[in-house]
């Protein structure tokens, strides 16, 4: 598995309530920018808190911003690179390999049963680890191996500090029209 094209799925929540913003960068290998979508912020409803509880977040998350973004874009990924443990869910939606990259103190989530240390640092002191959801945890040495080959000549957290900044300046320009 040659990883060419790499999409950073991330969320961005809007000050003062007004909701959670989902963006999506599809980038090459050296992270260079293909394509760029980002959803309207969405504001969940009292008696959509109610009803949906603590699964309201991850419903958000994979229903609302990731599968609409994935059918949205226009490229063909190899991998999704996420950072929050509710994208995981996507994989049982599609086809893509969804992998969380986070340091080893933030723990793995629960949609995990396997998760292995990178090469790389995220801050330059403990270990970095990948992992998957169950439906895709047999590739994970694999998908592994091929994240740190990229990570040899990228970061691959920077593009994430990217997506805030298009979200923060996608909402300002909401703001001002």
């Amino acid at each position: 598995m040659e990883i060419a094209k790499i999409a950073f799925l991330e969320t961005y929540t809007l000050e003062e309530n007004a909701g959670i913003m989902g963006a999506i960068l599809v980038t090459d290998a050296d992270t260079k920018p293909l394509e760029f979508r980002v959803t309207a912020p969405i504001k969940p409803t009292s008696f959509q808190k109610t009803l949906y509880g603590d699964v309201l977040l991850e419903h958000i998350l994979v229903e609302l911003i990731s599968i609409p973004l994935l059918n949205a874009i226009n490229e063909q990924l190899d991998l999704i690179i996420v950072k929050d443990p509710f994208f995981l869910g996507t994989n049982s939606k599609q086809g893509v390999r969804v992998v969380r990259v986070y340091s080893e103190d933030e723990g793995k989530s629960r949609a995990s049963s396997k998760s292995e240390a990178l090469a790389f640092s995220l801050n330059g002191s403990g270990k970095t680890m990948i992992e998957t959801s169950k439906k895709f945890e047999a590739e994970l040495g694999s998908i592994k191996e091929q994240v740190n080959k990229l990570a040899e000549h990228r970061n691959l957290l920077e593009p994430f500090e990217r997506l805030k900044l298009a979200c923060e300046q996608v909402h300002q320009q909401k703001s001002v029209e």
